[in-house]
């Protein structure tokens, strides 16, 4: 499927969907809640087969921290972007998608290390390089005092 296609097949499979066709890829914008099964969806519908999951990232919006998910077939070769966030910059917690690509545990881990975002149900939830440090680096707000990093 081509990126207008697969905006036209998933659009009806959920409500509260963003679904639009970027200039690369076709994104879905969806809420938190949604995220695990929706991503279960993608990866096991017959026609979608989203069987490898080649990118997570964690993003700082400023106003909210969200986690963006590229999917890619390499059965029908078609790619998506997934993306969700939460507001709460606090204890920011999204659903673990470990369970359905095992590539996303050291990627979870990361985030975790770097912006602070928690994962239900992640295997083995922990810092990876960040060990001894307190705060998260990759945060709008955050404050190195030692490097005294500023914008």
């Amino acid at each position: 499927m081509d990126n207008k296609q697969l905006e036209d097949f998933i659009r009806p499979l959920g409500e509260g969907l963003d679904v639009k066709t970027g200039k690369q890829f076709c994104e879905v914008t969806l809420p938190a809640d949604k995220l695990h099964s929706f991503a279960q969806l993608m990866k096991e519908n017959g026609q979608l087969k989203f069987n490898f999951l080649f990118c997570l990232t964690g993003v700082d919006y400023g106003d909210s921290l969200g986690v963006v998910y590229h999917l890619r077939s390499t059965e029908f070769n078609h790619t998506i972007v997934l993306k969700t966030k939460t507001s709460d910059r606090v204890n920011p917690v999204l659903d673990s998608v470990t369970d359905l690509w095992h590539t996303a545990d050291f990627h979870e881990r990361e985030v975790f290390d770097l912006l602070g975002i928690k994962f239900n149900n992640h295997p083995d939830l922990r810092r990876l390089f960040m060990e001894d440090s307190a705060g998260y680096p990759l945060r709008k707000d955050y404050v190195d005092e030692i490097n005294i990093v500023t914008k």
